[in-house]
This record gives structure tokens, sequence and C-alpha cells, in this order.
């Protein structure tokens, strides 16, 4: 879920009185789509004639749709056997940051009934990849601040360092300061209009769930089908969103502990794998691995575990332990996205240290969590955000299916029962009992599950269950 390229993370428990001005937006005529080939910006993927690509020209704010425009870029794969066609699934990328252009043409994200049934189409959300991302460089004369704050100078010289990011990324996009989800939802909705489809039917994975929510929230009407796959709970203020996020990795990990101490595979089978763990976290408190922290030992945790690649985890410890820095993880995030859906608000280090001891509480293996990077990420953000954080109020006729890892590390199994008890009669949670993250083409279960629903608009029965494996 997360990409520092300009992207982040982080909620306020704010009650819409009502919706923002954006969602007043005049709809005028749809926009047209014009196929043609893709970008040739993918080495590793072949061509592919059923994969086209087409500009779309939007609204740079939709409170302003005269205004200045950008172009979404989207790309669609036909459906491979015609006759047997339901019509057209788009697909809502997660991170904030991943790129659904990316994900249509590597053709990998879906069953095979899918592919032959439906026309998939998905995009790059505002400012990702070919969506006007902005270009973004680290003032040089700034020092990056550590992810783990000590005290108030580290807590200043955060909000001063992302200031200063976000100020050499504003001008390089148009859309930089109107990324956050309510505005992709009038996208989205562009978007089905442009396509022709007179109802969505949409699959949303992790932070892409987000987007599948309020449109669902704000077009119930035009809705189909609406499938959330590790789902994101927006309802959280902030100490709430950074506890659930450090309690979820600290399920999964205890999850990897239990295999490794039944598992002769495992190569840390028959020793205390939470005494090496966490003899590995007091190296990184003492710089053993300097300059790697003991946030980048806990950031593996969170890598691997999102697969899960248990015996890969294993391994990694094992190797901190000997002596080896941890191995660099990558947790991306769409700064402008996600800054503008959820307030960072924290004023100083007395209230950090209080979100810390926070996670640390739920967390005493793992310590932290992805919450604790959000914050940082969006420390300094301008308030209120354009999105704030809300209690969801979707009355749809078709109920919107959930589907998530009882011991999922970064969509905690707890934020799909929240939404799930927003949701109400208007939603459905399927339940996938083993771990990780993404969990539709896990096996036979959740994928039947999932196709029949989109196809057939067939609900699961309540409280649904797909094993794990």
């Amino acid at each position: 879920m997360f990409r520092r390229t300009v992207t982040v993370v982080v909620a306020l428990l704010t009650v819409l009185a009502g919706l923002p001005a954006v969602a007043q937006a005049r709809p005028g005529p749809p926009p047209g789509l014009s196929w043609g080939d893709c970008p040739d910006d993918l080495p590793d993927v072949p061509p592919d004639p059923r994969v086209r690509c087409a500009p779309l020209r939007l609204p740079v704010d939709w409170a302003r749709p005269d205004g200045p425009t950008f172009t979404l870029v989207v790309a669609r794969r036909a459906a491979r056997v015609a006759e047997q066609r339901v019509g057209t699934l788009v697909f809502g990328p997660g991170g904030p940051g991943d790129s659904g252009v990316e994900r249509i043409r590597r053709g990998d994200r879906f069953s095979d009934e899918l592919l032959d049934r439906f026309d998939l189409v998905s995009f790059d959300p505002r400012t990702v990849a070919r969506s006007a991302a902005p270009v973004c460089t680290p003032d040089p004369e700034l020092r990056r601040p550590p992810v783990v704050l000590t005290g108030q100078a580290d807590f200043d010289a955060t909000v001063a360092y992302n200031r200063a990011l976000w100020n050499r990324c504003r001008p390089t996009s148009p859309v930089f300061g109107h990324a956050d989800t309510l505005s992709t939802v009038h996208d989205l909705e562009a978007l089905r209009r442009a396509l022709g489809e007179r109802r969505l039917t949409f699959h949303g994975s992790s932070y892409g769930t987000l987007l599948g929510q309020q449109y669902a929230e704000r077009y119930p009407d035009r809705v189909r089908a609406v499938v959330l796959e590790g789902v994101f709970d927006h309802s959280l203020d902030v100490r709430s969103f950074v506890r659930t996020q450090a309690a979820a990795l600290q399920d999964a990990f205890d999850e990897f502990v239990t295999w490794c101490d039944s598992s002769p595979g495992c190569v840390l089978h028959g020793r205390d794998v939470r005494a090496v763990w966490a003899a590995v976290l007091a190296r990184a408190d003492n710089d053993g691995y300097a300059p790697r922290t003991a946030f980048d030992v806990t950031a593996v945790a969170l890598g691997m575990l999102a697969g899960p690649r248990f015996p890969q985890l294993a391994e990694a410890i094992r190797d901190m332990a000997a002596g080896m820095p941890p191995p660099e993880v990558k947790l991306p995030v769409a700064v402008a996205v996600f800054c503008a859906d959820w307030p960072a608000t924290v004023r100083d280090h007395h209230e950090y240290a209080a979100l810390l001891r926070a996670a640390r509480a739920v967390a005493p293996d793992v310590r932290y969590g992805a919450g604790l990077l959000a914050v940082h990420t969006c420390l300094g953000w301008q308030s209120p955000v354009r999105n704030p954080p809300h209690e969801l109020r979707v009355r749809t006729r078709t109920p919107l299916l959930l589907l998530n890892a009882r011991h999922d590390p970064r969509t905690g199994y707890a934020w799909a029962t929240n939404v799930a008890r927003q949701l109400g009669r208007h939603g459905r949670l399927v339940t996938y009992e083993g771990s990780g993250h993404g969990t539709y083409l896990r096996n036979a279960c959740t994928v039947a599950v999932v196709d029949r629903y989109l196809v057939d608009l067939t609900l699961p029965a309540a409280d649904a269950r797909c094993p794990a494996g």
C-alpha cells in the first residue's frame, strides 16, 4: 500500500456534514475515448493486440468543470470470448500509487473467466505514473529525517522537509493539489460514461477499495457491482489508524512465528523466533546496522508478510541475526493522494510519542506498523484535508462484496469488519482464513466468490469463509 515517489497516508475522525463543493460538479457531455497503442514503457511486457490505451481529458478541479484540464491515461484489455461478454469491469489500483494501466497490460490480476467475459479497464489515478505524475526532488539543503522521530527537533525537521518537498513537487503536476480520492471518484464516473456503461462494475484492491466505497456512496444508482479486496477503513482518527495498523502487523507476525515453530522447512525452526527477532531489533537500536534503523528491520517484516513469504522472512531474520544489514524495502505511497485523504494532525513530538506508545502497546514484537510511515509522510500537510475521513453512508441496490484475509499486515481484518458494519445490509464480507495482503487469486474459493458476484451478481452466504491455502 505505500510509495514515497510523492505519496503518503493518515486519518482524522471527521464526520461530513455534507459533501464538499467538488461533489456538486455539473456532469456535462460524456468525454470520448480514442483507443490506440499503449506507451512503449514496459519492456518486459510484449505487445498484445487486445490491449489498447486512451487519454481522457478531465477537469483538474471538479468544482470548476470548465477550468483547466489534465490527461488521465486509461488502458483496456478486450474480452477474449466476445459472445460471452458481460460488459466492462473497471479495476481500481491500490497503493496509493499503483498503476492501473500496468495491471491491465500485464493481465495477471484476473482469472481466466474474467479475462474471457469482461473488457478489463483501469487507469493511472491522478499524480500516478502517466497521469500527471509530479517530478519531486528533495531539497538538497535539507537532511532527510528518520522515520522514527526521537524529539521535537526531529519533528520540526520532518515538517520542514515535507513542506519543502511538496513545494518542489506542486509546480510539476497540475493535479498535485487535487489528487484526493473524492476527486478520483468523479474521474471514475466520467470514465464510466465515456465507456458507455449504464452502471459500473468495479473491483478495487487495497487503497482502491476507498475509491469503490466513495463511488458507491456518491453514485449509488450507478452501481452494478463493487468488489472491495483488502479493505481500507476511512473512518479512523490518527490514533486508531496507527494502532490498528500496528495490531495488524503484529497479528501477521504471530502467524509467521506459529508457522516457523511448526515447520521444519523454516530456517529458524527449533529456535526461539521472537528472541532472535528481538535481538535483531536491539542491534538496530544500537546502530548495529547503521545507517539502517529498527524501522528498516520492521519494514522487512511488513514487506514479506504481505506475500506472505514466510520462508524468505525467516531467512532474512537469520541473516540479520548473523550481522547482515536488513534488505532495503520500498514502501511507496502517493503523497498527494494519501495526505489529501488522511489528516496527520499531530501537533508536536509529545503527541507523536503518544502514537508510538499506542502502537507498541498492541504490537510488542513489531512496534510500528505502516501507520507510523503514514504519519511521517503527511506531517505538515495543510488542514483541513480535501477528503476528510467519515463513516460510510452507502445505499446501493446490490450489496458491495468485501474480501479480506484474516491475517493481513496492511489492511487488517479489523478494518474489513468495521467497514462491513458501516455498510450494514449494503455490504457482504467474505473472510479468507489465511495470511497476506490481496486475496482474490489465493485459491478456487476466493476466485469463485468474486467471479460469481461480478458475472452473475450472486452474493455469497452471510459470514462466508474461504480456507487458507
